[in-house]
């Protein structure tokens, strides 16, 4: 990425413009443990040093991803608050009478009651709720309706998976967390490339040039086409031409 150091600057301008817009004070980020989610938060961080938040929420989790999300929170020096949602997700299950014949619809349960709580937080303390999602996954709607999609700006909305990568390198985080496995941690074992069917490699790449495969530009095109409906998004940060 070409002078990264003024699109990060640019940025966090950008988000320090949107929450004065609003008459707000700072920003909250979901910390997942994950690459996005950490580029987020250090970014909040810079533009808001004394009042941006990450909330770090379990929900039957793996708990290297809480480690790692705490390891991002240490690293950048932002205030977390936990809240674990594995009880209030399975009293939902209960009251629905879940027949377990749906996963996806279980497991979005997930990300809605982390929308939710952000929200909370963020009305709480005057903030704005800072979303994770990048140009890859918004492009083929790889992202929960009113889950991590229910935000207020979206800062790396125009960045594809490997500029978020050398968003991270330059922010200083983690090897650990710029090199596992990208997931949504929606249940055991789920990674982002096993679900979607092709590698970020190759998303990006038909993103930036619209080269690839038949098979892949196949899935491509059908995703982004049968996820419209879930694309009428916040305000987007859109870097300089």
């Amino acid at each position: 990425m070409e002078n990264i150091e003024k699109v990060c600057d640019n940025l966090v301008s950008w988000l320090i413009d949107k929450v004065q817009e609003a008459g707000c004070k700072g920003l909250v980020v979901g910390l997942s443990g994950g690459i996005d989610s950490a580029v987020v938060a250090a970014l909040a961080k810079r533009a808001f040093p004394e009042s941006s938040l990450g909330v770090i929420m379990p929900c039957h989790s793996n708990s290297k991803d809480e480690e790692h999300a705490k390891l991002v929170a240490e690293t950048i020096g932002l205030k977390t608050v936990k809240v674990d949602l594995s009880k209030t997700f399975d009293s939902l299950l209960d009251e629905l009478k879940d027949d377990g014949t749906n996963l996806l619809a279980v497991s979005n349960i997930k990300p809605r009651l982390r929308m939710t709580t952000l929200y909370y937080f963020a009305q709480k303390n005057k903030y704005l709720v800072a979303g994770t999602g990048n140009k890859s996954e918004l492009t083929i709607g790889y992202f929960t309706k009113y889950g991590d999609s229910g935000v207020d700006l979206l800062p790396i909305a125009d960045f594809v998976k490997f500029e978020v990568k050398e968003l991270a390198k330059f922010l200083g985080i983690p090897e650990i967390i710029i090199n596992k496995p990208p997931s949504a941690g929606l249940w055991e074992n789920q990674t982002d490339e096993g679900e979607m069917g092709f590698s970020y490699k190759e998303l990006d790449t038909f993103i930036l040039t619209g080269g690839a495969t038949p098979n892949v530009k196949e899935k491509i095109i059908r995703m982004n086409k049968l996820s419209e409906h879930k694309r009428r998004m916040p305000l987007m940060f859109i870097r300089e031409k």
